[in-house]
């Protein structure tokens, strides 16, 4: 495999439109759960990032980056089409907390075979640009929608504009697997 720069370039700056989009919402959809679900998470965590460090020699190679990354992706998708299908309860934000918590364990390996396969330090530098990008204008366009819902719709139940916010998130979440698809190709034998 090897990773189509153009595309991953997309790929990440979507994927970090949505990390800001999202930020305002998770602490809404949380606020079913008790302090010590969050500490509980926190030690599985520790110990499943632990564990992923310790298979770095088996899987720091592109085809698990890609395998991974798409895994990530596809966790997220299901979070929001669960609290979409669902709506707000505490099951629900045990779903979305698993979830990122389940995302987040893969963090630290997916930033390693980033700059492992992408090498160059010029190719790194444009895709923590794009990266922080992408978050700045999710965060943005985040207080904006909001902004929208409560002021030109009257829409001030929190819930209820989350509820929105996740509908676009599951379609940016839609585009992001198709850019993260076109981002990596077989090589040719």
């Amino acid at each position: 495999m090897k990773i189509i720069f153009r595309e991953f370039l997309k790929y990440k700056f979507l994927n970090s439109l949505f990390m800001g989009l999202s930020i305002g919402g998770i602490f809404i959809i949380y606020t079913p759960l008790s302090p010590s679900v969050y500490s509980a998470g926190g030690i599985i965590l520790a110990f499943s990032m632990l564990t992923i460090a310790k298979l770095y020699y088996k899987i720091l190679h592109i085809e698990y980056f890609y395998r991974i990354s798409l895994f990530v992706e596809l966790i997220l998708l299901f979070a929001m089409g669960y609290f979409l299908l669902f709506g707000q309860n505490y099951t629900t934000a045990l779903v979305y907390y698993i979830s990122y918590q389940a995302t987040f364990t893969f963090g630290s390996y997916l930033v390693r075979a980033e700059t492992l396969f992408l090498k160059k330090a010029n190719l790194l530098t444009l895709v923590d640009v794009i990266k922080q990008k992408g978050y700045l204008a999710g965060m943005l366009l985040s207080y904006l929608f909001y902004k929208l819902l409560e002021k030109a719709l009257h829409t001030s139940d929190k819930n209820l504009q989350v509820y929105d916010m996740n509908l676009l998130l599951f379609f940016v979440e839609l585009a992001i697997i198709i850019y993260l698809l076109r981002s990596f190709q077989r090589k040719r034998d």
